[in-house]
């Protein structure tokens, strides 16, 4: 970065310094106020430190499914009487808790006894269902002008947003202390049903789903990225509300949360109102990170997948998490290898050879929390093949590890990347959502800035340093779909018993 360049960042870290305000609340919650008064609104961007990697044993799922029932409401909100509805609602754990014992059992299993478990099962839920408001959540926000009402749940957090009017910034605050520090499980199990539906959709009717967990239940002998955020069915089938409240109390305490506002709102007048709802949240201690570490990878993997579908070639390798000092120059092989129509994956594969639809590849999967994998994909176009996919990509592995990238491409990776970093700071929603990452993961929200030094840092020595460390046979592993036509019978396999006659 030339110096002119590095004067104009400092400069806009310093406009952003002087509208930011960090304020870390008696209770463990970390608040980030930014001024920007353009128009008369505001958004903000609730992080929680906890994703599908959190998910107990046995339990995978979980983190997803307390996303789902965040918008079911509070103790005050959802509710025609919460006194009430408690007391039914702890007759719904104590039915279901009863029928799910007998259900478990391997042997000696009641089949009218355990119908007679389920009809009372479904009679306490019917009975705590009478007092439930549908939607209450959602509509209150929504008639206060909200839009984009969202969350979403990741393998290293889960992240709820909406933008709305800046004269609703108090009731946005209640609303959101309602549901981090009083929310109640009701309607879980109905909810529970929409989980497995989606599983359903996602995955198991979805050959690319079916790949992706294969992928990551082989990349991964220990970590637990190698479970579905979504879950696992027999998982998802059994667990409970009780359950999902033990979730909570574990992760969504007041430290283990970075929620940021961005917008027309006055830091001296709306300090005050958020100390007040957020900070009345009991506080918990920081919950530990994972101990579990993934062990080095010394074989080659690989799963083949056949079935009458599109084919499909995916393979992945190993690489520190985003704390690593060469984490910048994950991103510019990723992106001189595979972003967009001049990348060299895109060049090779879709435009030159004419043998893939599409080739990409992408440095931070599943997370970045923790080591992930530097993934590349490439999808064969008709007579073509998931094995000549996996030949060309790696001609062009080769190449980043024995040849230096071009002055061009160099450039064009830090100018897009500067460019990508500024882009998401120009919208209220894309400054919270940034603001309230790099405030979580790094503990000063002003990395985002010091990211830039970092791309800028990034030489050809490096690209091809790193392409030599991670591209090895023994850290990859692959997967592909292989199409065979509809009622194929599978490749018979080898007998493990000596034919007779045959070869002493």
């Amino acid at each position: 970065m030339s110096t002119v360049a590095q004067a104009q960042y400092a400069t806009y870290l310093s406009n952003f310094e002087k509208r930011t305000t960090v304020k870390v609340l008696p209770n463990g919650l970390t608040l980030i106020i930014c001024e920007r008064h353009e128009a008369p609104v505001f958004s903000f961007y609730t992080l929680v430190d906890a994703g599908s990697v959190d998910d107990p044993q046995g339990e995978s799922g979980l983190a997803h499914m307390f996303e789902h029932m965040a918008f079911k409401g509070s103790t005050e909100i959802g509710t025609t009487d919460y006194a009430a509805e408690k007391i039914a609602l702890a007759k719904v754990e104590t039915a279901y808790a009863a029928y799910d014992a007998e259900y478990r059992k391997r042997v000696g299993q009641n089949p009218a006894k355990l119908a007679e478990l389920k009809k009372s099962f479904e009679d306490a839920q019917a009975a705590a269902e009478k007092y439930v408001i549908p939607n209450q959540f959602s509509e209150v926000a929504e008639a206060n002008g909200a839009v984009g009402i969202n969350a979403s749940t990741e393998e290293d957090s889960t992240q709820y947003f909406w933008s709305m009017p800046s004269n609703r910034l108090q009731l946005w605050a209640w609303l959101e202390s309602q549901r981090i520090g009083h929310p109640v499980e009701r309607e879980f199990y109905k909810e529970r049903n929409v989980v497995q539906e989606e599983r359903r959709m996602r995955v198991d009717s979805n050959p690319i789903g079916r790949m992706v967990e294969q992928f990551l239940a082989t990349a991964y002998t220990a970590h637990h990225y190698r479970v579905p955020g979504v879950g696992w069915e027999s998982d998802i089938s059994q667990v409970s509300a009780t359950e999902a409240a033990a979730f909570h109390a574990k992760y969504y305490v007041p430290s283990n949360i970075v929620i940021a506002v961005v917008g027309d709102v006055n830091t001296a007048q709306a300090l005050p109102v958020l100390e007040r709802y957020f900070g009345a949240i009991p506080a918990g201690p920081k919950p530990p990170e994972l101990a579990t570490v993934e062990p080095p990878q010394t074989a080659e993997k690989s799963v083949v997948i056949r079935e009458a579908t599109q084919p499909f070639y995916l393979e992945g390798y190993h690489k520190p998490d985003y704390r690593d000092p060469d984490d910048a120059v994950y991103d510019a092989i990723a992106d001189i290898f595979s972003n967009g129509r001049t990348a060299r994956l895109y060049r090779s594969l879709v435009r030159d050879q004419k043998i893939a639809a599409e080739a990409e590849g992408f440095p931070g999967f599943p997370g970045e929390k923790y080591p992930g994998l530097f993934a590349v994909y490439a999808v064969p176009l008709p007579g073509h093949t998931p094995e000549e996919m996996r030949v060309a990509i790696h001609k062009e592995i080769d190449k980043l590890k024995t040849t230096d990238v071009t002055d061009a491409e160099l450039e064009r990776f830090k100018t897009r990347a500067r460019a990508d970093i500024l882009r998401g700071l120009a919208d209220n929603q894309g400054l919270a959502h940034e603001l309230a990452e790099y405030q979580t993961r790094y503990g000063d929200w002003r990395e985002l800035f010091r990211q830039l030094n970092r791309i800028d840092a990034v030489n050809k020595a490096d690209i091809r340093r790193v392409a030599n460390k991670i591209f090895t046979a023994n850290n990859r592993t692959g997967v592909s779909i292989e199409f065979v036509p509809p009622h194929t019978p599978p490749p018979p396999t080898q007998s493990a018993q000596p034919q007779a006659g045959g070869a002493k």
